[in-house]
């Protein structure tokens, strides 16, 4: 019974209705795996519940009474930092405060219930971030460097012609290192193609987000949209992401369509069609997430002559989509995240 114990990962629920602390904890502790050790109304009672019962993840509405939960997540990751994931609203304000929460150390961001989501489609993906997030790395973020930092003796000869594409993925942790690898591009950089696993909306948000940090162009992908040096292309939430080609013309398809390695957008689905359009004019990355999601595509790039990068266990929150690409042999080197953005550089102008 004791080893049983142990292995389970302990939850703690915190949201002022009460209709949802009762639908998460049923639904929650319903899982092998998981045990939800209480739950809390608000932040002050969540406060003192995190120190009595010391659970592994906290699970945080953002909209709360006496305290917002984004002031309370910068508290907490300032004087007891764990893996908290974050429950928003599928709206536009919901997902700017999700970005805020992200930036603040929440390792990932997901949507309520709702009319969008059923309960049981929400609570099996909580239970995978869950799972995720108690293996995370916590309290130890890497800065970004502000824009025109980094990166800019290279910028003049970055760019030789024009027939280049950086495809990069991510997933749990991934906000905090597109964050902090996008800003190092400079502004005449390949159009660049990124997946990130995160719900619709959110990936609104964050392409707003980004673009107010990087030199490049940032923006949610539309079907039809061109790729070109200085843009940087988002896949939407709940879509996949492929490159195209015509002639010497680069541009995305972006389509609904079944899950791949359990992921819409995925990772694999981009990889595959870079691999496929781009071949050896492409670099690709992979980088902190869990699954396996782009391992396999990271491989197909590296066989079709693509340059390829991982992010090393140190830097990642999750380890597990680099993990797999390197287990697979897809990685052609393995660098930290402060040194991903010089790496694609590099492997672009050699």
């Amino acid at each position: 019974m004791a080893i049983g114990v142990q292995t389970r990962t302990r939850v703690l629920i915190v949201d002022d209705s009460a209709v949802v602390r009762k639908i998460l904890s049923q639904q929650l502790g319903r899982h092998r795996g998981i045990e939800v050790v209480g739950t809390a109304p608000d932040p002050y009672v969540a406060r003192d519940k995190i120190l009595a019962l010391e659970p592994d993840v906290l699970t945080l509405d953002i909209e709360m009474p006496r305290m917002d939960g984004i002031t309370f997540l910068k508290k907490l990751m300032t004087h007891h930092p764990m893996p908290v994931i974050v429950l928003s609203s599928l709206t536009p304000a919901g997902g700017r405060m999700a970005m805020e929460a992200l930036a603040a150390g929440a390792v990932d961001v997901m949507c309520k219930p709702g009319p969008a989501y059923s309960v049981g489609e929400t609570c099996d993906a909580l239970v995978a971030k869950i799972k995720a997030a108690a293996r995370a790395r916590v309290g130890r973020s890497v800065a970004a460097p502000a824009a025109g930092e980094n990166c800019q003796a290279e910028v003049s000869s970055v760019i030789e012609t024009t027939n280049k594409i950086i495809a990069i993925g991510a997933s749990t942790g991934g906000v905090q290192a597109l964050s902090t690898i996008l800003p190092q591009l400079p502004a005449d950089a390949p159009g660049t193609l990124v997946v990130q696993h995160m719900p619709a909306r959110f990936t609104t948000s964050f392409a707003q987000r980004l673009n107010e940090m990087c030199h490049m162009n940032v923006k949610e992908a539309e079907d039809g949209d061109h790729v070109y040096p200085g843009r940087v292309l988002l896949a939407p939430g709940g879509f996949h992401m492929l490159l195209n080609r015509s002639g010497a013309n680069y541009f995305v398809t972006v389509k609904d369509g079944p899950h791949v390695c359990r992921q819409k957008p995925s990772v694999e689905v981009l990889f595959k069609s870079v691999a496929r359009c781009a071949g050896s004019n492409a670099v690709g990355a992979i980088l902190t997430g869990m699954g396996d999601d782009g391992a396999s595509g990271l491989l197909e790039m590296r066989q079709n002559g693509a340059h390829t990068v991982a992010q090393d266990e140190a830097s990642c929150i999750v380890f597990g989509m680099p993990r797999e690409a390197i287990r697979r042999g897809g990685a052609e080197r393995v660098v930290p995240l402060e040194a991903i953005a010089r790496t694609l550089l590099h492997f672009l102008t050699n």
